[in-house]
């Protein structure tokens, strides 16, 4: 057929479509009702050894779904400073939050959302969800099994007045096995070439609060988890009464499992929507 005929060809079953109701359409959004509940801003912190590109598979998906998503720079420089920093932002934040935490990130979000109206809940990703005067080093004391203690690599660093801290790093070779295990081999190995260390003295600082006593909670185990045991997730979950949800992962459950993770994160959102 040549061209001209084709054209007359192709418009003459477009219209047809038209005519019998079976154009194609284009997907959009479907509206929300008057009376729905404005969806939680989503706020995702990450813990130590990673920063906040481990959240990206999570934020596309939970932005897709029409939630707003901040994801702060966790300083990993001590738990009073680093909630401090955390409670500003969340000033920072108009209507209800979802407040979302991984590894170290849940002491960071435990502490923080005391006091604060706006978190509506709080959802640890294999996270460390402290009681109050409890520190992470006392949680993995705990519960054996860590590899982690075996992979850190602690270097000096200045700080600004004049004193000198410990910074702890992952051994890159030991990083995958350690933190990721169920990441493929190349993204673990941009994840431990781009990790931020944590302050020494963040692990064995203890919460000054647990939010968790007065705010609905939900916790994503990492069955395979090498970083913190598995045990130990088991135990804060249960303690905080959080809905509980286990996924066959490594401690870098965002990355290797995001669509779990966005799961977790949208049963909160929607079961606090009219707190």
């Amino acid at each position: 057929m040549n061209s001209p005929m084709r054209l007359l060809a192709l418009s003459a079953l477009a219209t047809a479509a038209v005519v019998a109701g079976t154009a194609p359409t284009v997907a959009t959004a479907a509206p929300r009702h008057a009376d729905e509940p404005a969806r939680p801003t989503v706020v995702l912190v990450h813990g130590a050894f990673a920063d906040g590109s481990s959240w990206n598979k999570v934020t596309r998906r939970l932005q897709a779904a029409g939630y707003r998503v901040v994801v702060p720079a966790n300083p990993l420089r001590g738990l009073k400073s680093d909630s401090a920093y955390l409670a500003n932002v969340l000033k920072n934040v108009p209507g209800p939050v979802v407040l979302v935490g991984h590894s170290y990130g849940g002491e960071v979000i435990t502490d923080a959302a005391a006091a604060n109206p706006q978190v509506k809940a709080l959802v640890y990703i294999a996270a460390i969800a402290p009681e109050k005067g409890e520190s992470a080093n006392d949680i993995l004391g705990a519960y054996p099994g860590s590899e982690l203690p075996d992979a850190l690599n602690p270097l000096p660093y200045p700080r600004p007045d004049g004193s000198t801290g410990t910074d702890l790093y992952v051994k890159p070779d030991k990083f995958r096995a350690v933190f990721a295990a169920d990441v493929p081999p190349a993204e673990a190995r941009a994840m431990a070439a781009a990790q931020r260390p944590i302050d020494a003295s963040a692990l064995d600082a203890r919460s000054e609060h647990a939010a968790w006593h007065t705010l609905p909670s939900w916790y994503a185990v990492a069955r395979n988890d090498r970083t913190i045991p598995p045990a130990a997730e088991r135990h804060m979950a249960e303690r905080a009464g959080a809905h509980i949800t286990e996924v066959d992962s490594s401690h870098a459950m965002a990355v290797s499992h995001p669509g779990a993770v966005t799961r977790v994160i949208e049963q909160a959102a929607r079961a606090t929507a009219s707190r």
